[in-house]
Formats: C-alpha cells, sequence, structure tokens
C-alpha cells in the first residue's frame, strides 16, 4: 500500500512527535517508526530536560545555560543557536507540561517561588535546572507524547517500517532539488512501500551503533544522516561522538545507561580499591563534562589494566537513592547489584550523535522540503561536546520551530506532490548470505571501537577507512543484488555514516571536546566546524 500525505516524519522520538503533533493542527502526518513507536533513544533518556524556566530557582539564567553550554561544547558551539535554544527554553518545557509530562515536583513548597518543579543538576551545569521525571524522563515524554498522537486523527503511526532512500526532483530527473518522497521497506511483509509527501522531517536519531558497545537502542544507526547526504546534504562536526562515562558494565545488561543525575546528587568515581581519581583531571570532579569524565575513566581503565571503574551513592540514605533513581536501583538489583550497600561497576559507551545534517534555525536542510530534527541534525548548539540534557530540548524547541515553517509554506504551489514509479525489485533475488552481513557488521563496529573510539590517531584513522573502504564494496554488491532487508539497510546506512566519521576526524587537526588525537594534543586558537559536502 502506498501513501500521500502533507508531512513524512521519518522517526517517533520527542523531535518526530513535537514536529506531528504541532503540525496536525492543519495537516496531515505520517509518522514512520522502524519498530514500535517507543523503540527509540527518547524513550531510554533518565536525566532530563534543561532549561531556564524560572530564575527565582536558585538564581539561574538564561545567560547562564548559554555559557554552560558553550563551555561544555568546547566553546565551537554556534552562539546564535545556543541563544536561540535557551531562550525558547522555558515554552518548550512549558509545551510538555500542557501535553501533560508529569515532571517531579518539590517536596515542599516555598510561597514566593514561582516554580513548583524539582530540579536536578547535571555534569558541566552551575545551576539546578534539570526538569525530570524520577530517572525515566525520557519514557514519561515518549509515552504522553505517543497517546497524544494516537488521540489525533491527522496523525498516522506506521511501526516497523524502515526508510530506504529519499525520493528527490534531482533523482527524478526534474529540475532543482526537491525532496518528493521516499522509498520505505515494511519489515512486517518485506515489501517496498512509496510515500509522497510535500514534506519530509529526518528525525532518525544518531549513529552510535556504529561503535561496539553503546547505550543506545538497537536503532541508533545512522539512517537519517546517511540517507540526506547520499541525497545531496552537507553535514557537520561528525567526529565529535560523544561517549558516556557511567554505562553498567555487566553481561546481563550490557546497554544501561546510569544517569548523570547520580553524579549530580553526589555519586562518586572510584578505582576498584576503592579511591577516588577525578580530582587528578579536573576541578570540577565527578560534574566536569562528559568528554573530560570519559577520558579520565577511559585512561585510569588502560593505567590499571581494569575492565572498569566504579560509580559510588551508597553512602547516600537508601531511602533517598530509591525514591530518586527508582529504574536505575531495579535494574540492577536485578543483576546483583545493591546500589544503596555497594559501588556500580561502569564503563564509557558510546551515546550521542553530536554532529549531523546541516540545518538553519527552522531546522531546514540543503534540500527544499527536507528538514532534520533532533539528534540526526547539526544545529551548532553542541559544538564538540554536548552539555546534559540539552538534546530533549533541542528536540522540541527545533521541532516546534520546523512546524512553524512547514505550515506557513503547507500551501504554497511549488511543493505539490509528483509522480513517483514504485520500487523496482525485478532484477534482485533473495539473499542465501546473510552471514556476510553479520560478519561485516561486526567487523566495522569493532573497527570504529577500536580505532576511531575515545582516543584516536592519524594511523589509527587510516587503518579505519582502509577497512570501511573495503567493507563499502562488498555491501554495495549486496545491495545490488539482493533484496533489501533492515540488517542490510542499516549496516549499509553505518558504513556511510563511519566513512563521515573518520573523514571529518581526519580534517581535524586538534583535540578538542570528544575529539582528542595523541597526533594533535593541542587545541588550535581558532576553529570552526567540520562540513563535509557529498561525494567529497
Amino acid at each position: 500500500m502506498n501513501y500521500t500525505t502533507d508531512c513524512l516524519i521519518i522517526g517517533s522520538g520527542a523531535a518526530g512527535l513535537t514536529l506531528a503533533l504541532t503540525l496536525a493542527k492543519k495537516a496531515k502526518v505520517i509518522v514512520l517508526s522502524k519498530e514500535n513507536v517507543c523503540a527509540g533513544s527518547t524513550n531510554y533518556a533518565q536525566g532530563g530536560i534543561a532549561g531556564v524556566y524560572n530564575i527565582k530557582d536558585d538564581d539561574d539564567s538564561i545567560q547562564a545555560h548559554i555559557k554552560d553550554t558553550c563551555i561544555a561544547g568546547g566553546f565551537l558551539c554556534d552562539e546564535k543557536t545556543v541563544e536561540f535554544v535557551a531562550k525558547n527554553a522555558h515554552d518548550a518545557i512549558q509545551w510538555l507540561i500542557d501535553e501533560g509530562v508529569p515532571f517531579d515536583l518539590k517536596e515542599t513548597k516555598v510561597e514566593d517561588e514561582q516554580s513548583p518543579y524539582h530540579l536536578h543538576r547535571e555534569g558541566g551545569h552551575s545551576h539546578r535546572r534539570i526538569f525530570h521525571a524520577e530517572d525515566h524522563t525520557g519514557k514519561s515524554i515518549q509515552e504522553t507524547l505517543v497517546e497524544r498522537a494516537r488521540e489525533n486523527k491527522n496523525i498516522t503511526i506506521l511501526e516497523n517500517h524502515n526508510a530506504i532512500d529519499l525520493i528527490t526532483t534531482h533523482k527524478l530527473g526534474l529540475v532543482g532539488n526537491r525532496v518528493v518522497g521516499a522509498y520505505v521497506l515494511d519489515t512486517t511483509t518485506n515489501h517496498v512501500i512509496t510515500i509522497n509527501a510535500k514534506f519530509i522531517a529526518l528525525c532518525t536519531g544518531g549513529a552510535s551503533k556504529v561503535y561496539q558497545y553503546t547505550c543506545n537502542p538497537e536503532v541508533s544507526s545512522g539512517d537519517g544522516i546517511a540517507m540526506a547526504y547520499r541525497a545531496g546534504c552537507r553535514v557537520a562536526n561528525m567526529e565529535f561522538n560523544q561517549f558516556h562515562p557511567t554505562t553498567l558494565y555487566c553481561d546481563a545488561d550490557r546497554n544501561f545507561l546510569l544517569t548523570e543525575a547520580l553524579r549530580g546528587e553526589g555519586a562518586q568515581l572510584k578505582r576498584p580499591d576503592g579511591t577516588r581519581f577525578m580530582q587528578d583531571y579536573d576541578d570540577r570532579l565527578e560534574l566536569a563534562p562528559r568528554d573530560i569524565v570519559a577520558r579520565a575513566i577511559d585512561h585510569e581503565m588502560k593505567k590499571l589494566g581494569a575492565h572498569c571503574m566504579y560509580l559510588d551513592i551508597s553512602f547516600k540514605e537508601p531511602e533517598f537513592v530509591k525514591k530518586h533513581f527508582p529504574t536505575i536501583y531495579e535494574r540492577c538489583l536485578k543483576v546483583g547489584i545493591d546500589i544503596t550497600k555497594q559501588p556500580i561497576p561502569i564503563v564509557p559507551a558510546a551515546h550521542f550523535t553530536c554532529g549531523g545534517i546541516m540545518v538553519d534555525k527552522k531546522a531546514r536542510t540543503d534540500i527544499d522540503g527536507l528538514y532534520a530534527i533532533g539528534e540526526c541534525a547539526y544545529t551548532g548548539l553542541h559544538g564538540a561536546n554536548r552539555l546534559a540534557s540539552n538534546s530533549l530540548l533541542e528536540c522540541v524547541v527545533y521541532g516546534k520551530a520546523a512546524a512553524e515553517n512547514i505550515l506557513k509554506h503547507l500551501d504554497d504551489d511549488e511543493f505539490d506532490t509528483v509522480e513517483i514509479k514504485d520500487w523496482d525489485e525485478s532484477q534482485v533475488t533473495n539473499s542465501d548470505e546473510e552471514v556476510i552481513i553479520t560478519h561485516n557488521w561486526h567487523e566495522l563496529r569493532l573497527t570504529m571501537w577500536d580505532y576511531v573510539g575515545i582516543v584516536r590517531t592519524n594511523k589509527r584513522l587510516e587503518r579505519a577507512m582502509h577497512r570501511i573502504e573495503m567493507l563499502k564494496k562488498e555491501v554495495s554488491e549486496y545491495y545490488s543484488n539482493f533484496r533489501v532487508s533492515r540488517n542490510l539497510l542499516e549496516l549499509r546506512n553505518l558504513l556511510a555514516v563511519a566513512e563521515i566519521i573518520v573523514k571529518s576526524a581526519m580534517k581535524r587537526h586538534e583535540s578538542r571536546g570528544l575529539h582528542y588525537n595523541l597526533d594533535y594534543p593541542n587545541t588550535e586558537e581558532k576553529s570552526g566546524p567540520t562540513i563535509l559536502k557529498p561525494n567529497e
């Protein structure tokens, strides 16, 4: 079954659903989800959403939020973008509240306070400004927005639908380069459908699945970035891959992130012998930005030959820990760790893609009618390192900005739908060699972890590029001869993203933020974003 719609939104997290709900007042919307509608990264965000909601709370200010973001971003942030997002934080958070997101309230209300909300503080923040719903904020936001979307007759949600490629007027041999639709694999039937759309928004999340160890869900395979790049969009700052300092080190539960709010509430990082070590790396100790903390943990593990370090909050009152971190408490208990009595074994893991598809303040890409929002986009907000809890904020602010722009042009003649031919499978067959995909998948992720991880060198990057080029040739041949599958599409996209990451890393001759190269250990006095054009 083929579809026609006003706006096709590829991705069902906070970015996609914010856009969908705002558009649905006047437009027909289709939201694609690769798995179930709650499978993306938003659902797994524990910490919260950052924003200055009321200056009376701890004397915070928008200017302080801007300053903290720029410091964490290694002074590579676009300051106008940071200001734009910080100034719109209040309205973004209020919109979530109005939609019904149950942010935690203070236990006691002071009479002259305007805000009743309990706020966390996280690494890199100078004040408590993190709105949260216990330690499952993303889940609360996701479930609330999904419920609102399912209630809306103008929103169609297609689960288990995997976008293959964008269709543009350029690809169809027409004038200009405007997006007009997408080919999509229905993974329940293995049938490729065509969706015509006046506008398309990529809200596909990041690409952390390119690494062997990640705390991201299975769907984080860089699909939007790869599709946009193939279609002709520029990408920027893809060398900056954030590794979350603290994920649970446990064979029974490998991908579980331990929120930064733990350290915000006093949790301490320790060596296996119980001694603290962050004082050797940064005056801010455990509340230093993520790049510094992750490198410190990585260095301690390599120095000691240890498999992990430890995060300890057991010295806090047990009831305090259980009240503020119930999800973490229960999850750790299931694998035999009582966080009220013992430290948690932790390792860094790939967590967030700070670069992405280049967009403007309205989330518009280089292709007419194509928008990118959230982790797949490069807005300039994060610079060389994302400040904790700025990601959900970016999703909502840019989701609403994109909706405003789309609604403004909804009836423009230039965005009328055009005829698109159906997907042609006449020249391909079913694969009898799925093992090739599995093998190449593992080789790519291990290559990226070993050679393009927390610490890099020129030689490691060259080795990575050599292996990626060989894998790309194999997968390209496979893609040309066999019917598509979700695993094949993800591997194809991850190889494209891996190549972009390595090319970007090779172009940056300094160490800054999340990009640390032993051959260029110093930070240059002046620096800008690393921009790659398609076919460069």
